[in-house]
């Protein structure tokens, strides 16, 4: 009988410890989203739509006056929420594009593009093949005085133009292997450099067929009016300081996006959606209690080499750099004709940015967004800093990236909402000052399905 009775008292006591945790899990849970409803409730897909439209009126090419008015528009709109807002000058070395160029191959006119930094030049040289453009590729080739065609992939642009001008080439063709225009950046100015040009896939593989068959095609390669010169770009910054100076966690989260966009391209998904999301996700914190000192952050020249982030990471103090625990890079987020929702990491490895954002999206939808390895963008300085960092962006890209097609009648608001409510919640998930945290408040618990495969985003 005594046996029953102490089997019944523990019996109860479990049920009662169970019943509790139970109740516990259930109301950290209510909390949870509670809290989270507090910031998707306020984020309003037509705000950001609205600033997308404002600043994909024109190009905002890295160093022009519309640049300088796109990053004045950001900071009177961060300024008009009540932040501190600044716009912060650096100088870089900027490109004018060719104004003039053309290439023709055995009499054939073609309708190349040229990439930013390609210097100027005229050749009349046999093409031949210099396969991927590696240092391997080009190591037993006698390319001397003649025009190199490579495939794009495996390494840079700039590296395989370099590459070539090494072993005595006069210029060189780099032809797309997908389909679609190839449009791109060498990544800053060289003196080394020779002519470079961009085709299409069909009319690159067309050029080594000829080539692989013994013709020896000849080619007239000429860019006449590319300039280099000094240049000023602008970064904006505002900060939202911990709401409890007392209690706050002395952490700081970067929120951020590229102002600028490539010549001739209005930009509408890349990147005005990515920095009117950053306006609309500053707008939403503005009001709310954070235990954690935010950022927001909109860079220059990002299109000429990830210029504006690098800039503003070596800006940063030892101090503040072990602070920032997470960079949120908003990247090409509202294109209606582009993928689904991916994340990049610099590396391909998870970090605290991915597991809040898969905890989050799995709450939002059921399902984590998945992670991939990818660089080309401003979160990359901040991960080469060991900040951990990722970009947001939807893959595959649209068709018109870096076209005159990126307009604002391609954007999706469904897409703006869906993203900013993924980040907006990660985010408060990691700042919200509540005693009990998120399971990934202190420390990234969170184990995230790597869904790892190469992609040459931007």
């Amino acid at each position: 009988m005594k046996k029953t009775v102490i089997s019944l008292a523990v019996a109860t006591s479990l049920t009662l410890s169970f019943t509790s945790v139970q109740a516990s899990t259930s109301a950290n849970a209510s909390h949870h989203q509670s809290s989270e409803q507090k910031v998707f409730k306020k984020i309003n897909a037509e705000k950001i739509y609205q600033d997308i439209a404002y600043l994909s009126k024109k190009p905002r090419v890295a160093g022009t006056e519309a640049e300088r008015e796109a990053a004045t528009f950001v900071q009177k709109r961060l300024s008009k929420l009540g932040y501190e807002s600044a716009v912060e000058p650096f100088t870089f070395t900027g490109y004018t594009p060719a104004a003039s160029f053309s290439l023709s191959v055995n009499g054939t006119s073609y309708s190349p593009t040229t990439f930013t930094y390609s210097t100027n030049g005229n050749v009349t040289a046999e093409i031949v093949d210099g396969e991927l453009g590696t240092k391997d590729n080009l190591a037993n080739k006698d390319v001397t005085g003649k025009i190199v065609l490579v495939q794009r992939g495996t390494i840079t642009f700039g590296e395989k133009v370099l590459n070539a001008a090494e072993k005595g080439a006069a210029a060189v063709i780099i032809f797309n292997n997908t389909d679609g225009e190839l449009n791109g950046t060498l990544g800053g100015a060289n003196d080394n450099y020779i002519p470079s040009f961009a085709v299409t896939k069909e009319e690159g593989e067309k050029i080594l067929t000829s080539i692989q068959k013994g013709e020896k095609p000849s080619d007239t390669v000429k860019i006449e009016g590319a300039v280099v010169s000094e240049r000023t770009s602008y970064n904006v910054t505002a900060t939202k300081p911990s709401t409890f100076k007392k209690k706050g966690t002395n952490d700081i989260i970067v929120v951020g996006a590229h102002h600028d966009s490539v010549a001739g391209a209005p930009g509408a998904n890349d990147d005005a959606s990515g920095t009117a999301m950053v306006l609309e996700l500053a707008r939403v914190f503005k009001t709310l209690p954070t235990d954690t000192e935010l950022r927001f952050v909109t860079f220059g020249a990002e299109e000429v080499g990830l210029l504006g982030s690098e800039h503003y990471v070596s800006e940063l103090s030892e101090d503040e750099k072990n602070r920032i625990v997470g960079m949120f890079n908003l990247d090409m987020v509202g294109s209606r004709d582009a993928g689904d929702l991916v994340m990049n990491t610099a590396d391909g490895t998870p970090n605290l940015v991915t597991e809040l954002a898969q905890a989050s999206s799995t709450r939002l939808n059921g399902s984590p967004t998945p992670f991939q390895a990818g660089g080309r963008s401003d979160h990359v300085p901040f991960a080469e800093a060991g900040i951990p960092a990722a970009l947001f962006i939807h893959s595959p890209s649209e068709p018109w990236y870096h076209t005159p097609e990126d307009t604002l009648d391609k954007i999706s608001k469904e897409k703006l909402q869906d993203v900013a409510e993924i980040v907006g919640t990660a985010i408060y998930d990691r700042s919200r000052p509540d005693q009990q945290g998120s399971s990934v408040k202190k420390k990234a618990t969170f184990k995230a399905p790597h869904l790892y495969h190469e992609q040459d985003v931007k």
